[in-house]
């Protein structure tokens, strides 16, 4: 596993922490879910090229279903 240090502001680490313990979280344990949804978005270009293809196919996805 690999370890990743970053350095915030004090005002910004005090608000880190206000966030994570209004979800019970530690600082950390909010940080890596954070990390961790942002990584499991789609990327822009791939969901609006689906959105394409789909909008394009859409009459013969009827006909198949």
């Amino acid at each position: 596993m690999a370890r990743i240090t970053v350095e915030i502001e004090d005002s910004k680490a005090i608000l880190l922490r206000q966030k994570a313990g209004k979800l019970g979280l530690l600082p950390d344990q909010f940080v890596i879910a954070t990390i961790e949804d942002l990584i499991a978005q789609p990327e822009p270009d791939f969901e609006a090229a689906m959105h394409r293809v789909l909008s394009k196919n859409k009459e013969l996805y009827h006909r198949l279903a």
